[in-house]
């Protein structure tokens, strides 16, 4: 029994080092630079990956791979909020029923952007307010994100709609999860 369980977890870290750089590279090399950070779509193989992992191991791929995308694209400041902010966002999703789309997880896709755009304005005007702007200013400035954001919110979104779907007609949902009935 020990062993069985041992041997699914190690399939979970595995899969979650796959999600994370899966979400590094749709983050850090394909996405288009704006006022305070940058649009991408790997949002959307957080989602994916909160609906197909337990939620423990959703989230250490989420803020690893994205916080690791920050790093790597010059946007040091950002690895904090951006870890915490994906961590929150693989949250609100479910791997535990029967395929990756479903009413719930397309619930989901609501909290989640709220989650990213409200956590990325409030970030934007706090890291401004740390580097010494006054607190009007630094919320003007962080507000000036709000439509990008909401842009990859939509993006992602798409991604993860289009992927799940293809994905639930392949069967993978069982295959990572085989206590889910089909």
């Amino acid at each position: 029994m020990q062993r069985k369980k041992n041997q699914e977890n190690l399939k979970y870290m595995v899969l979650s080092a796959v999600f994370a750089a899966m979400i590094f590279v749709t983050t850090a090399f394909v996405h288009i630079p704006t006022h305070q950070g940058y649009i991408h779509a790997g949002d959307g193989i957080i989602y994916l990956a909160a609906s197909l992992l337990p939620t423990p191991y959703a989230i250490c791929a989420s803020a690893i791979g994205a916080g690791l995308s920050d790093y790597m694209s010059g946007y040091a400041m950002w690895i904090l909020p951006t870890m915490l902010i994906k961590a929150m966002s693989a949250t609100v999703f479910t791997s535990k029923r029967q395929t990756i789309i479903d009413k719930r997880n397309m619930f989901a896709l609501l909290p989640a952007s709220v989650i990213c755009i409200g956590g990325y304005y409030a970030a934007g005007a706090v890291l401004a307010m740390l580097s010494g702007s006054p607190v009007q200013a630094a919320l003007t400035a962080a507000i000036a994100d709000v439509p990008s954001n909401f842009i990859q919110c939509v993006a992602s979104s798409a991604l993860f709609i289009s992927l799940g779907m293809a994905l639930d007609k392949s069967g993978i949902k069982h295959s990572i999860n085989p206590q889910i009935q089909k």
